[in-house]
């Protein structure tokens, strides 16, 4: 079994040919995301807007959701990966039903994807895959999710290994075969759920 070293340094994600810049600058406020493609899993009316982040007094912008959908989702236009690592920091919230937020990879369409993330009501991370449009649960573990407060999520994949990552503590690492080559990769959020997300990085192993 390959083991999966969670986290690289900022040097080493720099570096990576495939890796995305992070942050949502290049962006109209009041806009949705500039080459990312918005959506849903399941029905709803999810509302995915580049804003500044609420509450606060600093000027930096954040892409949020704020709508309501079964499974809402944004993917990064062009992303294509087979091997390699995602990794978000988002802030939940609201959201009396779930305030989650997520990472999806391999993700080939709204019905067949992975996710993993984290729930500031339920604290706890947990790993998916959705495949037809029905999501599985693969494992999940109790985790300290701070309501309003800004978090990282990374997962690192290659082959059929996985790792998922909480503010820089391993929660999960097993082996999954569902859902195999290369696909994109974006972020997610349940139900109800308020999230904002504020930095984005996403690339190749290889």
């Amino acid at each position: 079994m390959q083991r999966i070293l969670i986290g690289i340094t900022v040097a080493a994600l720099a570096s990576s040919a495939s890796a995305l810049a992070p942050g949502f600058d290049g962006t109209v406020l009041g806009a949705s995301p500039h080459y990312w493609s918005c959506g849903v899993t399941g029905g709803g009316t999810p509302h995915w807007v580049i804003t500044t982040e609420p509450g606060s007094t600093h000027s930096d912008r954040v892409l949020l959701q704020d709508g309501r959908g079964t499974y809402p989702w944004c993917v990064k236009v062009g992303t294509s990966i087979t091997d390699g690592f995602v990794e978000t920091r988002f802030k939940p919230l609201a959201g009396r039903e779930d305030q989650a937020g997520g990472v999806v990879w391999r993700w080939k369409n709204a019905d067949n994807y992975y996710v993993a993330r984290a729930n500031a009501l339920e604290n706890n991370v947990s790993l998916y895959y959705v495949e037809g449009g029905s999501r599985k649960t693969i494992k999940y573990i109790d985790a300290p999710v701070a309501p309003a407060s800004w978090h990282t999520l990374r997962v690192e994949f290659s082959g059929t290994h996985i790792a998922v990552a909480l503010d820089g503590k391993l929660y999960i690492e097993l082996d999954d075969s569902h859902i195999s080559g290369p696909g994109a990769a974006g972020v997610w959020t349940k139900a109800d759920s308020v999230t904002a997300f504020s930095r984005f990085h996403a690339g190749s192993s290889n």
